[in-house]
């Protein structure tokens, strides 16, 4: 899927970020690929062998990990398309919950979907659900924040 789609949104607006989640830099990190999708993003992702809490089952850490990043760039796709920038605002996660509804397996491709719930001026609530096989396997709610001159993350993703 991802392949043929041409460059994702991390790889558009933030080629050099090394976030563990999301950063294409990051050639140890999970380099998820999130793309445009009515009304949010969605993304694909092939877990590792070593993703895994046990045998045959995905890591709950590695599950939040992909909703968090997802659910950010979501959040920050859309505030640039509201404000009409061509560049994403540089957005942090204010706060966010899973929920695991059941086991995800391994070994399968896992599906990532995301939708603006709420969204303001410098703030979007996201909310993400995570399938595998079919199966809805976790959901979660964010808050992503843009952030200012002087925060820590500001334009780190370049």
């Amino acid at each position: 899927m991802a392949e043929e789609r041409g460059p994702s949104v991390q790889e558009e607006h933030a080629p050099n970020s090394i976030c563990f989640g999301c950063g294409p830099a990051n050639e140890k990190g999970l380099r998820i690929r999130s793309f445009r999708s009515e009304g949010g993003l969605q993304m694909e992702f092939a877990p590792c062998e070593e993703h895994q809490a046990f045998p045959g089952m995905v890591n709950g850490g590695i599950i939040g990990t992909l909703l968090d990043c997802h659910g950010n760039w979501t959040a920050a796709i859309a505030l640039m398309d509201q404000a009409g920038d061509s560049e994403a605002p540089c957005t942090v996660t204010a706060s966010y919950s899973i929920r695991l509804r059941r086991p995800t397996p391994y070994g399968v491709i896992l599906h990532v979907s995301s939708e603006i719930e709420e969204i303001g001026d410098d703030r979007a609530k996201v909310r993400m659900a995570l399938t595998a096989n079919g199966d809805l396997c976790a959901t979660g709610e964010g808050l992503f924040v843009v952030v200012k001159e002087g925060h820590p993350a500001f334009h780190r993703w370049n």
